[in-house]
């Protein structure tokens, strides 16, 4: 088991822990992520790891609440003890050692995935812009984390109520056109936004890495459940990611198999409901 040392809400749906995991702790990498399970009655959920601290031995998850498996989660307390925590799984994040200057773009709770990133490329000396893009500023999250980790720190939201108005393809686009050189774009987020930041990104020639979420069951290669078409073959975010060259990924394939089973979540949400409802009554 998993202790929960401590619980954070960062928006009305978003839920940030600190889980004693002393062993995942000392060799996670930005990158990777964990797989857990709340109760012996639960699913498997993938969550990547947001940070760590090896001297506490801690890793933070940070997670929106949108199925099941996240409400119950969300239902526990600092103290409370998560079954199964699992990792480090993927393959940690690659940057050259001679980049010199990255953009690292997060899409809603997708800067939580984001944020280790920018934080571990800031304390090796690289130049990092954070483009941090929101719906609105109701839901903003790590914005101090962020504005701690990085160079230059940028903040769109759709409409308009907090930073910028507007995308974060706009915005990358306007800094690229305005001079600033890129070694390399991390982009993390809805599979949306990441097609999009790669269709700006390849008329320039800049790399570009994105962070995939297919359905994963048991992140370990051995189901075949977070299969992506990236140039042409077949690989597993699990274990040959969840990393890869943007402009290689069918993105268009990826939001296909992720809405494969979406009518079928559809007709469980009133079972899902009746499960929370046990769960929270101790049955």
């Amino acid at each position: 088991m998993a202790k929960i040392i401590r619980k954070e809400r960062l928006n009305p749906t978003v839920t940030r822990m600190d889980v004693e995991a002393p062993l995942i702790a000392k060799k996670a990498q930005p990158g990777q992520f964990i797989i857990l399970r709340v109760d012996e009655k639960g699913e498997r959920i993938p969550l990547t790891i947001a940070d760590y601290d090896r001297a506490a031995g801690t890793v933070t998850i940070i997670f929106q609440k949108v199925g099941l498996t996240t409400e119950l989660l969300d239902g526990l307390e600092a103290g409370d003890d998560i079954l199964d925590f699992v990792g480090p799984l993927g393959t940690a994040t690659e940057v050259e050692p001679d980049v010199k200057r990255v953009a690292v773009i997060g899409g809603g709770v997708g800067c939580a995935i984001a944020f280790p990133q920018a934080k571990a490329l800031h304390a090796r000396g690289v130049q990092v812009d954070v483009i941090a893009g929101f719906r609105s500023r109701d839901i903003v999250i790590l914005e101090d984390e962020f504005k701690a980790n990085c160079d230059r720190f940028y903040l769109t939201t759709d409409d308009g109520t907090y930073g910028e108005k507007g995308l974060v393809t706009d915005k990358l686009k306007s800094l690229i056109d305005g001079g600033a050189s890129y070694d390399l774009v991390i982009a993390i987020g809805p599979i949306i936004m990441m097609k999009f930041v790669c269709k700006t990104t390849e008329p320039y020639g800049i790399k570009t890495l994105v962070s995939l979420n297919p359905i994963m069951i048991d992140g370990t290669g051995m189901c075949g459940g977070c299969r992506v078409s990236v140039g042409g073959q077949v690989k597993f975010a699990c274990v040959d990611g969840p990393d890869f060259d943007g402009h290689q990924v069918d993105f268009d394939e990826l939001m296909t198999r992720n809405g494969a089973y979406r009518e079928r979540e559809a007709e469980t949400k009133q079972s899902h409901l009746c499960r929370l409802q046990q769960w929270k009554e101790g049955v």
